[in-house]
């Protein structure tokens, strides 16, 4: 009896792009609290008082934004070419995890665009289908495309099939 090993042909992992640091975070945060509190002052010195709770309202909401996005980063996904499968793999914000197998000789790899999302990628098969890498710039979706899609081709060469 021979076992045969799945053979790994792509490994791709997305996660989305922040391009703030957490300390940057930290010093944008102290420029518009230090803003904010000191034109608050002012409006409150000529008898604006109200404004200075505006003022507040608006340094929490900025802190809320961000807070929300970073935490919206922690999204993954990962996708897994071997030879008997691609596996797609989105692990949520939350740590929630999904995984959707396509078989690899009937995926196939699309692209589209359409008024909301440029370059638009999805994997279909058999009536299924699944956008991945939502969160990419519509040049990282077309190198994703790309590269899948090679893989793809190398696997479903002669030679693959008949190599273990």
């Amino acid at each position: 009896m021979i076992l045969e090993v799945p053979r790994q042909l792509f490994d791709a992992e997305l996660r989305p792009n922040r391009s703030l640091s957490r300390p940057g975070f930290a010093v944008l945060m102290a420029l518009v609290t230090i803003v904010g509190f000191g034109v608050g002052t002012a409006f409150m010195m000529i008898g604006a008082w109200p404004v200075f709770g505006f003022f507040g309202l608006a340094v929490v909401a900025v802190y809320a934004g961000f807070r929300s996005n970073y935490r919206a980063a922690r999204l993954v996904e990962r996708l897994r070419l071997c030879n008997r499968d691609l596996t797609v793999w989105r692990i949520a914000p939350d740590g929630r995890t999904n995984s959707r197998v396509f078989p690899p000789y009937w995926v196939r790899v699309w692209t589209e665009s359409d008024s909301a999302v440029e370059n638009r990628l999805t994997l279909r098969s058999h009536g299924r289908e699944l956008e991945i890498g939502r969160f990419l710039s519509p040049g990282e979706r077309c190198d994703l495309a790309a590269a899948l899609r090679d893989a793809l081709g190398r696997l479903r060469t002669v030679e693959n099939r008949i190599s273990p």
